[in-house]
């Protein structure tokens, strides 16, 4: 048995609680890692209020990256071997002493990272990377915006399209957030609160535009991206956190020639997200143990804080990854 952080119905963070539950067991092509600590993300939120249910055969738990050291190999597992020290993108269950990934997903903790870093690694960077660098194809030289900069993704994405030679923009909610995210190498922010993005784009571009934009806001900057997109500019959209859109201009979208896609990492296929873990390793583990690239910690909550930690991702006040320490 080991203690798992579970769910006692859908709501609030109230819901959640430490019980004992089976240890898993790897299936074929899989490793046990016993858990350091996880990351905290909006995608177990979202979960835990009941509107984001696992895929088909996941764990019920939430946690969907954690770093610690594999215990134990499934059937035909030859690419790591028992005590190694990784981090790992999980399909679920990442909130408890143990827990089972597929053996393609974990990638060994870069060289001078701590445990607690490396947990922070997998979710952000696999969907950073499979969403701005697979699917949109950012190129050097071109002009990238993310919003909520100060987010995991967005540190993660501003750090990540900098190294790799583009020209950053970012919206942010405050100024503390705006001299984090300078730090990091965004070369405009904007603080949506107080300045209108789309007219301070504009400005900035002489009404250009920029070519790639990462969304997880959704609602009215939708309309918003196409006004700041550049002609044939690319879109992707990884969340909705204003809701749906509506009465979209789609006259915009016709004459600027614009590819407007989306996408969920959770449900994709073993072998399209192993296919990303192969790109990381080798484009991007240099970039972090070089430390040109690095994990930005808000907080570390034990384990046993998780509601706590939960409330700190609800409130938003948060400046990059955080973390649950399990160990």
């Amino acid at each position: 048995m080991m203690k798992a952080v579970v769910m006692n119905g859908v709501g609030g963070s109230e819901v959640l609680e430490i019980a004992e539950v089976e240890v898993p067991k790897p299936g074929v092509g899989e490793v046990l890692i016993k858990v350091h600590a996880a990351g905290v993300n909006r995608p177990d939120v979202i979960q835990r209020k009941g509107a984001y249910p696992p895929p088909p055969g996941a764990s019920p738990l939430l946690g969907l990256e954690v770093s610690g050291e594999i215990v134990e190999l499934g059937e035909g597992v030859a690419s790591h071997k028992v005590g190694e020290r990784v981090c790992a993108l999980t399909p679920g269950g990442g909130y408890a002493e143990y827990c089972v990934a597929p053996a393609a997903h974990v990638l060994h903790v870069p060289a001078g990272m701590s445990m607690e870093e490396a947990a922070g690694v997998p979710e952000t960077f696999f969907t950073v990377w499979s969403n701005v660098f697979d699917r949109l194809g950012l190129q050097s030289g071109e002009k990238f915006l993310v919003h909520g900069g100060s987010s995991g993704i967005g540190t993660t994405a501003i750090q990540l399209a900098k190294a790799f030679g583009a020209e950053v923009f970012t919206t942010v909610g405050s100024e503390e957030k705006a001299q984090a995210v300078r730090e990091l190498g965004a070369d405009y922010v904007i603080n949506y609160r107080s300045t209108d993005f789309v007219k301070e784009i504009g400005n900035i571009t002489s009404k250009q535009g920029v070519e790639v934009i990462l969304d997880m806001v959704g609602g009215d900057y939708v309309e918003k991206n196409w006004i700041v997109a550049a002609i044939e500019g690319r879109i992707c959209q990884i969340a909705t956190l204003h809701g749906p859109s509506e009465n979209v201009n789609f006259s915009r979208l016709m004459m600027k020639r614009l590819t407007h896609t989306g996408s969920t990492l959770r449900p994709r296929t073993n072998e399209y997200k192993g296919h990303i873990a192969e790109a990381l390793h080798e484009k991007v583990w240099p970039l972090l143990e070089s430390a040109r690239v690095k994990v930005v910690m808000d907080k570390v909550f034990d384990i046993s804080d998780v509601r706590a930690a939960h409330d700190r991702m609800e409130g938003s006040s948060h400046i990059g990854k955080i973390i649950l320490k399990v160990a």
